[in-house]
């Protein structure tokens, strides 16, 4: 049965659920959900999912929202992409929290303002100027991180990676640039270069161009 992700492509937390899909070869399909139309606030959509978010991932009878839950469902029947052990797993889980906490919330928020909004909705300068302090901050642990090895947990490739590169790929403006965190330049690249990969824009259906 063909796993169903219910996705757009300017979704950076759709992203990481798509990219481990794809990374972990089950089959899969997305979705597309019309979030700038507001399909994510229609009655059917809150019926899939009461949160009003995406991504969703259905399989079978199981239905999924939350990106790191679904990174972990995909991982479990997979056997891919979880870590080795279970110290491995619980290091891994620490780092998609971290994420889900410090980096992707601010990252999606800022992107969000600063690219998505019209300029007469969007908020003070002093607002994005707190938020991409706290991105910052962000980018400095996961730099450092990365200066000692190659993947996040270990020696291995993970969700972790996955997890925390989800919005690091985009060309939008939202104070990351690539050239100031040399560690996490190299790690994009890796990840990159992994069988299978695919630029958000190119997994996953809608982009910022689709509505020009």
């Amino acid at each position: 049965m063909t796993i169903k992700l219910y996705c757009f492509g300017e979704s950076g937390n759709a992203y990481k659920a798509a990219l481990t899909l794809e990374l972990s070869g089950l089959a899969w399909e997305p979705v597309f959900v019309d979030f700038f139309h507001g399909e994510t606030r229609t009655p059917e959509f809150r019926a899939l999912n009461p949160m009003g978010e995406v991504p969703v991932m259905v399989d079978g009878d199981v239905t999924l929202s939350q990106s790191g839950v679904i990174q972990d469902y995909v991982t479990s029947k997979s056997g891919k992409l979880g870590g080795r052990s279970a110290a491995e797993r619980r290091e891994v889980l620490r780092w998609v929290f971290w994420d889900n906490h410090k980096l992707s919330s601010q990252a999606g928020t800022v992107r969000f303002l600063m690219n998505f909004l019209p300029e007469d909705k969007r908020p003070d300068a002093a607002v994005i100027a707190f938020l991409q302090a706290r991105l910052r901050s962000a980018y400095k642990v996961l730099d450092a991180e990365l200066g000692k090895r190659d993947w996040l947990v270990d020696d291995v490739f993970t969700i972790a990676d996955i997890a925390c590169c989800g919005y690091l790929y985009y060309p939008e403006p939202f104070g990351f640039d690539r050239a100031d965190w040399p560690n996490i330049d190299a790690w994009l690249d890796r990840i990159a270069e992994q069988p299978g990969w695919k630029h958000p824009y190119d997994l996953m259906p809608g982009r910022p161009s689709d509505r020009a």
